[in-house]
C-alpha cells in the first residue's frame, strides 16, 4: 500500500494536536509506518502503537526505536489505564464489525483527553457487500465496508466534533478504490471520571 497518499492527512492530524509532547496511540499499527511518518514531522511525540500480531509489533521496534508498542487485540482497548492527547487508527475499521467498530469509537472517547484528537481511515460502501480479500502478500481476510454516514453519527454520540472529511483515491490492479478519512476532536466530556 502507497501510504504517501495519506501524509496530507497525517499533516493535518499533526497540527491539530496543541499539546507540547503529546501522548499518542495509534491502533492496529503494523509495521510502525505511520508512527515512523508522524515521528519525523514532530519527533517530541510520545507514541505507544498497538497491534494483535506479535511479528508486526517486532518490526514496528526496529522501524521505530524511539517509540513503544506492544501486542493487543483493538477490541480490548477499554483495559488501557492512561489517557492519550490523539489516537490514530490508520485502515483498522475495514477489520471490524460494525459492532466492534461502535465499541472502538466509544473506547477512543474515554481514553482521550479533553480535547483530543481522532483519526480514522476506512472504505466507505454498503456492510453487507462486506468480503473475503486477498491481500498483496496472498493472505485472506475479511474485509468490512462502513458507512460514512454511521460513522459520522457515532463521532456525535460519542461527543466528538468532525474536523476534516478527505477522500483518498487508491490504486489498485482492478481499479481505484476510495479511501475515507475523518479527524475528529473530542468536544466535551461525559467520561470524565474514567481514569483520571
Amino acid at each position: 500500500m502507497n501510504l504517501d497518499l495519506y501524509n496530507t492527512t497525517y499533516d493535518i492530524f499533526c497540527n491539530l494536536i496543541e499539546t507540547e509532547k503529546p501522548n499518542i496511540l495509534e491502533l492496529g499499527c503494523g509495521p510502525g509506518n505511520i508512527t515512523k511518518y508522524l515521528i519525523s514531522k514532530k519527533p517530541d511525540f510520545n507514541i505507544l502503537g498497538l497491534d494483535v500480531s506479535p511479528n508486526m509489533i517486532e518490526l514496528a521496534n526496529k522501524n521505530n526505536p524511539t517509540a513503544n508498542f506492544e501486542v493487543m487485540d483493538v477490541r480490548f482497548i477499554e483495559k488501557i489505564e492512561r489517557k492519550f492527547d490523539a489516537i490514530v487508527c490508520g485502515f483498522i475499521i475495514p477489520y471490524l464489525s460494525k459492532k466492534d467498530r461502535k465499541e472502538l469509537i466509544e473506547n477512543c472517547a474515554k481514553l482521550l483527553t479533553e480535547k483530543g484528537i481522532l483519526y480514522l481511515s476506512f472504505v466507505e460502501g454498503k456492510y453487507e457487500h462486506s468480503k473475503y480479500q486477498t491481500g498483496s502478500n496472498g493472505s485472506r481476510m475479511f474485509f468490512y465496508y462502513h458507512e460514512l454516514n454511521k460513522i459520522k453519527s457515532e463521532l456525535i454520540e460519542n461527543d466528538f466534533q468532525i474536523l476534516n472529511n478527505e477522500d483518498v483515491e487508491y490504486k489498485k490492479q482492478n481499479g481505484i478504490e476510495i479511501h475515507t478519512v475523518l479527524i475528529a476532536k473530542q468536544n466535551k466530556r461525559k467520561h470524565n471520571n474514567m481514569y483520571s
